[in-house]
């Protein structure tokens, strides 16, 4: 076992714990700034096993660029984050009222 595989392993089983929090958190709380903040969480799972199986040969990356760089990578860094931006929008829109 390689230390990378090691290394996604601790992310999967933390990742995980985080993804099963947020879930739990979205089936008692329905405010829209905490979904977006536990769809941040989630996309953000989804994406490390995504890299796993791209590294582990299973999925191959699409050729599909953006100055360079492949769309899926932009995808998989920008999609979490732009769900924890709408979430903390949110939070501040509704703390103004």
């Amino acid at each position: 076992m390689t230390p990378q595989i090691l290394m996604f392993i601790i992310k999967l089983f933390a990742g995980g714990i985080v993804a099963f929090l947020a879930i739990y958190l979205m089936s008692k709380n329905r405010d829209g700034e905490w979904m977006a903040i536990v769809l941040g969480f989630l996309f953000s799972y989804a994406a490390l096993v995504f890299d796993l199986l791209i590294e582990l040969g299973i999925v191959i990356k699409p050729d599909y660029n953006l100055m360079g760089i492949p769309l899926t990578d932009y995808i998989c860094t920008l999609v979490p984050d732009i769900f924890f931006a709408i979430g903390l929008l949110l939070m501040i829109l509704k703390s103004r009222k």
